[in-house]
């Protein structure tokens, strides 16, 4: 997805959140609504963020006494359910997404996916007394998406931000990009970084990319 999160401390700081996007998005709201949960009875885009910062909460408690690949297998079928990965990929790579093979777009995902479940087990793998606190007020767009405000509160210190922009396909909630700061997007900052290595070698030099990526996120014990 980018240059992306670094290992976090004591506390997740503002380079790691800073490494979940890069360059601005401006994103026009309408009026906040409270939507944990729709009128027709379906699930809000609120509820699954509250399953991801459970998850991460639990990797952090669980922290280095866990080893790497263990702490991913805990996290992977939470990123699944969370993230459009399909989609947040091919925006990431944009125009040139919809003309290459399937086997490639196949191989793609599947390294994008072991990066992303990755990045999320590195950065998010200490506990200091930090907690999550979700905004119950949801900013809807005019395009349909909605924006989840989410702050990570250490115990002493400023709290960090993001914002997770959700799109509903089939009633069913999934993160589309992430805002580091309320602005900075991951999808944004992918793409420039996906871009550089495609002009270098191509989708195989991107495949390599994500999986080096992924190495050294875990210390050598993923690829």
């Amino acid at each position: 997805m980018m240059k992306m999160m670094n290992q976090a401390s004591r506390s997740i700081g503002r380079r790691s959140m800073l490494a979940l996007g890069g360059t601005v998005l401006v994103v026009s709201a309408l009026p906040a609504h409270q939507a944990h949960a729709r009128t027709d009875g379906a699930p809000g885009p609120t509820a699954p963020i509250q399953r991801l910062n459970q998850a991460l909460l639990q990797g952090m408690r669980e922290g280095p006494l866990t080893p790497f690949p263990q702490r991913y297998e805990k996290l992977e079928p939470v990123i699944d359910q969370t993230f459009d990965l399909p989609l947040i990929l091919a925006e990431s790579i944009g125009l040139l997404w919809s003309s290459l093979p399937s086997q490639q777009k196949s191989d793609l995902l599947a390294a994008f996916r072991r990066y992303t479940v990755s990045s999320y087990a590195a950065n998010f793998n200490s506990y200091s007394g930090q907690r999550f606190e979700i905004s119950p007020d949801v900013r809807h767009l005019s395009n349909g998406e909605a924006i989840v405000d989410t702050r990570i509160i250490p115990v002493q210190g400023s709290p960090n931000t993001l914002d997770y922009v959700m799109r509903a396909v089939n009633n069913d909630w999934r993160v589309v990009d992430v805002l580091a700061d309320g602005s900075i997007s991951r999808v944004a900052v992918q793409r420039s970084d996906f871009r550089q290595l495609l002009l270098s070698g191509g989708v195989p030099a991107l495949v390599a990319g994500l999986r080096r990526k992924v190495a050294n996120l875990s210390g050598g014990m993923m690829a």
